[in-house]
């Protein structure tokens, strides 16, 4: 059944370019009704170059906050008045709340879905557990470094083709994080506890990027941040290898619940997120 939408309605929504398939609507969207709030979660899509003039257009709190996604959220991070610690560690900010009083609050729950991915399908992970290799370096990669070395990792290995992109991030982080061109990613993976895709290659079931999956050893978790397809085909080749494996849509889901709670006031209620996900992404195609 529709709810009906009035002038008290809380509106929430997330922004992106483009955002079309972006299934933060279905899941935000289905924990209100189930919790019998009045409230809606909308998708955006203000061009590129047009998001700061947007977001700051939502000043003084008529829409409770935005979840900002690719290719925003520097920008986000940049207009906001304040800003979490995590949201500064992590370069971006993928949650805007705009306060009544105008001022526009940034935070970063990127870390936090992506550690609750490996609690929810790694029984008994720990994060400290070892070293952790990143595949890429751009935003999602120093979010991942951030949470993974706030979460106790002894090291991150970050690994990508541009070696200066590689060097820049690790130089924000220190000396538990170290840089690698990706001709010498066996090296970078030996000994490693975690192995994350935090590049967009393998979407849509495309190629996945280079990964030398044989030089990992057997007690290994690989994780894809991407989650269309939720197997991808990097994640079928570490099966195929006797790996474990984490999936990018429970981080989706994991950034979700802070960020409703910010909007709404309350913890989403227990419902499946992850099935409303997977039916969305059929209905969608």
């Amino acid at each position: 059944m529709t709810r009906p939408i009035s002038g008290a309605t809380l509106v929430a929504g997330v922004a992106g370019f483009p955002v079309r398939h972006s299934l933060s609507p279905a899941i935000h969207n289905a924990w209100l009704s189930a919790e019998g709030l009045d409230g809606v979660y909308v998708a955006f899509a203000p061009p590129a170059e047009g998001f700061a003039a947007f977001a700051l257009g939502l000043r003084g709190g008529a829409v409770r906050g935005l979840n900002v996604t690719a290719p925003f959220k520097e920008t986000a991070l940049a207009l906001a008045d304040r800003a979490s610690d995590r949201a500064r560690r992590a370069g971006s900010a993928n949650l805007l709340i705009f306060g009544a009083d105008g001022v526009v609050a940034a935070d970063n729950t990127d870390g936090e879905g992506l550690l609750y991915a490996f609690h929810r399908q790694v029984e008994g992970f720990d994060a400290a557990a070892g070293p952790v290799v990143v595949l890429g370096a751009g935003g999602a990669a120093r979010g991942a470094v951030a949470a993974f070395l706030d979460a106790g990792a002894p090291r991150v290995e970050i690994v990508n083709r541009d070696p200066a992109r590689a060097e820049a991030l690790a130089a924000l982080f220190g000396a538990r994080a170290r840089s690698w061109v990706t001709s010498n990613a066996a090296q970078a993976c030996a000994g490693a506890a975690v192995l994350i895709n935090a590049t967009p290659q393998g979407l849509g079931g495309a190629p996945p990027p280079a990964a030398p999956l044989a030089a990992l050893p057997d007690h290994c978790v690989v994780m894809d941040m991407v989650y269309r397809p939720p197997r991808t085909r990097l994640l079928e080749a570490a099966v195929a290898r006797g790996l474990r494996t984490v999936d990018g849509l429970d981080m989706l889901i994991g950034q979700a619940s802070p960020s409703f709670e910010a909007f709404f006031g309350r913890r989403p209620p227990p419902i499946d997120a992850r099935a409303v996900a997977l039916s969305a992404m059929e209905n969608d195609g």
